[in-house]
Parts: structure tokens; sequence; C-alpha cells
């Protein structure tokens, strides 16, 4: 058996890559599909001194023109780590895929992202590993966990928090819609509050701004972490797209409804109305004991998802269940 040194071509390398790599197996799957589909028709005998940069151009952009950006920029990425793992075994070749950022194969995020189970357990992961200060990487989470606009978020004070009765009021003239609206905190949702103001001092906004006490935090600053969170899971060979903070709102909205929960309870956390139909005319119910429910069992699903363990949600609250079939004409 010849050893790993010897191999010289980039098919070899690439099977050896896959094969000792460190990786997740449904990474692994992943990148094997992309390897055989798109990187060895190209590259499979060639030699890993003869792939220059503008090769990885070259065939990043035809995946790309397929109508596949996301996948040109993992191809890109597979290519250094192929190329990463051939230096770290005594290869003399200078990497091709370093020239090649991954900016200019693709910059996107999608209007309809929506980030899977897998991916915020990735996301809230690498977060911990990113340089920033602890009140961001809170903040990130809240997002996710209460489902609101970034500006709800970012321009809150500590007088719409109601630590006693768990709820988040926010003002009518800090709505979308001009509406007020209340947020019904989980457990976890509480416990990130309570560590958000110990941070806060005596600051009235739950997000200060690092420089100033008195004014929110930038409304940049969280859409650079979320570059940079991406940017470094790509480094670890996680698979996570890029995404935008908006994103986890939808995110929320897409899985709740996706596990069946009710729709008017999700509707209602996000604080929409529409006034054209009917359903939105009539439909002034609050929800508050289905909606304290949903957000704790969301809550509870992503500790889940983030320690890989599973949990069923209960759709309904105990005492609903007997409400829960819609009633048959």
């Amino acid at each position: 058996k010849r050893r790993i040194k010897e191999a010289k071509s980039f098919g070899e390398f690439g099977e050896k890559w896959l094969t000792a790599g460190p990786m997740a197996d449904s990474t692994r799957a992943m990148r094997r599909a992309i390897i055989e589909r798109d990187i060895l028709p190209a590259f499979r005998n060639r030699l890993l001194t003869e792939i220059t940069s503008g090769d990885v151009r070259v065939l990043c952009a035809k995946v790309k023109d397929r109508g596949a950006p996301a996948t040109a920029v993992h191809v890109r990425d597979i290519i250094k780590l192929v190329y990463g793992f051939a230096i770290l075994h005594g290869e003399k070749v200078a990497n091709p895929a370093e020239e090649v950022g991954p900016a200019s194969i693709a910059t996107f995020v999608p209007k309809d992202r929506s980030l899977s189970p897998a991916e915020i357990r990735i996301m809230l992961k690498q977060i911990e590993h990113v340089p920033t200060l602890p009140t961001i990487r809170l903040g990130m989470k809240l997002f996710l966990l209460t489902m609101v606009r970034k500006s709800e978020l970012q321009d809150a004070t500590w007088d719409e928090v109601d630590f006693e009765n768990a709820v988040w009021s926010i003002p009518k003239e800090r709505m979308k819609r001009s509406k007020p609206h209340n947020i019904y905190l989980s457990q976890q949702v509480l416990d990130i509050m309570i560590a958000l103001k110990t941070c806060a001092g005596n600051s009235r906004y739950l997000l200060p701004s690092r420089y100033d006490a008195d004014a929110p935090m930038s409304r940049a600053t969280f859409n650079r972490i979320t570059y940079a969170v991406v940017e470094l899971a790509r480094k670890e060979g996680l698979p996570l797209e890029p995404f935008m903070v908006h994103d986890l709102r939808r995110t929320g909205s897409t899985l709740l409804n996706e596990l069946g929960f009710n729709s008017d309870w999700i509707e209602k956390c996000l604080a929409h109305e529409d006034g054209r139909s009917s359903r939105g005319i009539y439909n002034k119910a609050e929800y508050e004991y289905q909606r304290r429910h949903m957000m704790q069992e969301w809550a509870d699903m992503v500790d889940a998802w983030v320690d890989g363990r599973k949990h069923t949600p209960m759709l309904y609250p105990p005492s609903m269940q007997l409400m829960a079939l819609e009633p048959t004409v």
C-alpha cells in the first residue's frame, strides 16, 4: 500500500482526504457528492503541481453558471482543503485555491433564506469561537429565540421587560405596523435577559453601544458577526451558508410551521397583521397561553439541536388537547 506522500494526482489526494479528514458523516457525504460530480471530471488525473488558481476560477465559474453559486463556493473550499491536506503530508506545492476568495465566486443571501436545525447547531457552536463581546453572542441567540426584527431588539430598553411576568412589551412607536406587541419569554430567554441586564450596568438599553452606554448598539454589529460565523464555519469545513440577522426570524417561522404549530400563533409572534384579509381583520386574539407554550417548546428544541439530542415538541399546551382537532361540519 503506497504511502500518502506518494500520491501525486488530485484524484488520489482527494480520496485520501475524504477518507482520513476529520469531518461529520453528513459533511463527508455532501463533499463526496460535490467532488465526484463537479471536481473530479476536471481534476481527477491532473497532478497537484499542474492545477493553477485560474483553473480553480474557471471550474467554480462553470458551477456557478449552472445556477449553483453555493456549490461553487464549496468547490473552491474543498480544493483548498485537499491541497492543505497534501501539504500537511509533505507535498511541496502551492495551494491554488488560496488566491481565489469565496466572495469573488459568489456573494449572496437569498431573500427566502432559512437555516436548518443542523445550521442552527453550527451557528450557535461557532459563534462561541468568534472574537466578540458576550452580549453580542447572547443577542444573536435572542434574535433566533424571540423572532423579533433587528430594530426591535437593538432599540429595546429595560422598561419594556417585565421579568416577573416573563413578557417583553414593545410599544407601538417602535413597531413596524404601529401596534404594541408582546413577546412571551421562555426560560432560556429570561436567562439571557438576566445576563444582559448584568452586563448592561446602568444603561437603559438591553444592548448598549460598546463606547456609549446611553446609545444602542450599532446597526451593523450583528451582520458583521454573521459574516464572521459563516467564514469560521467555512474554515472548519462545516456546511453553513451565508445568512443575515433577519433570516433568523424567518428560520423560526419556517421551522415552527413545518413542525405543525398553529399558524395563527406563529403570525402573532411575528407581529404580522394582514389587514387585506378577513382573517387579519377578525382574528384579534392574543393567544398568550398558546404562544408561551410554543416559545418554550421552540427554545427547548434549539437547545436539543445544539446538544445533539432529540426533542419531540408538544404542539398544544396540555389543557388544550381536546381542542387540537378542528370540528367537522
